[in-house]
């Protein structure tokens, strides 16, 4: 019953997508090409499983990465270093059962080491109140709105300080060290590398 984040494999993609367009309004469809994309450069991309099966999925990356995201260019235009959550999926089925919690435990631990900013977004459409209430229990707060182009989709832009990452800075400057935990997600062959900033 215990739930496993860990890296996603590429030939999980096609139940990746079958996730990510079943989960309704709240997230934004994807396309094959475009979740290839994702897996080649996001610098996080975990899945959650539960008894030996997938529930879900999580994307994220840094400032300076070149994500091609307006939300993300909205937090690049006011923010010079965060890391960026494009998207959390989870299956209907296990939603409120602790899949997010865990992802953002685990995504909260890859940031805080790298990055003075968590940062998302959640619709203020289709009716996400739970959504927003998660978030703000987690500890994000508003820092404004966004409108995505061609969309009319208004988005909450939530950031999250990340308390740890003045200490890391002052202790370990640009070089964490060399253990299983904090290695960065090996990209596949011949992918750009992320923009990093330790």
């Amino acid at each position: 019953m215990s739930i496993v984040v860990r890296d996603v494999q590429a030939h999980e993609l096609d139940s990746i997508l079958e996730l990510n367009n079943a989960a309704g309004p709240s997230i934004l469809p994807l396309d094959a090409a475009r979740l290839r994309r994702l897996h080649d450069t996001a610098e996080y991309f975990r899945v959650a499983e539960r008894d030996e099966a997938m529930v879900g999925f999580l994307i994220g990356f840094g400032s300076g990465s070149g994500h091609d995201s307006s939300n993300y260019a909205w937090f690049g235009a006011h923010y010079p270093e965060f890391f960026y959550i494009d998207r959390i999926v989870v299956a209907s089925r296990r939603r409120g059962g602790g899949v997010g919690r865990a992802f953002y435990a685990d995504v909260q631990s890859y940031a805080e080491v790298r990055y003075p900013l968590l940062t998302c977004e959640v619709f203020v459409e289709h009716d996400n109140d739970p959504v927003r209430l998660f978030h703000g229990g987690f500890g994000f707060r508003e820092v404004g709105q966004h409108v995505m182009p061609g969309t009319d989709l208004r988005a909450s832009m939530l950031v999250k300080d990340m308390c740890s990452y003045p200490w890391v800075r002052d202790t370990y400057g640009g070089r964490l060290p060399d253990t299983a935990w904090l290695r960065p997600r090996q990209l596949p062959a011949g992918a750009p590398l992320p923009g990093v900033t330790a």
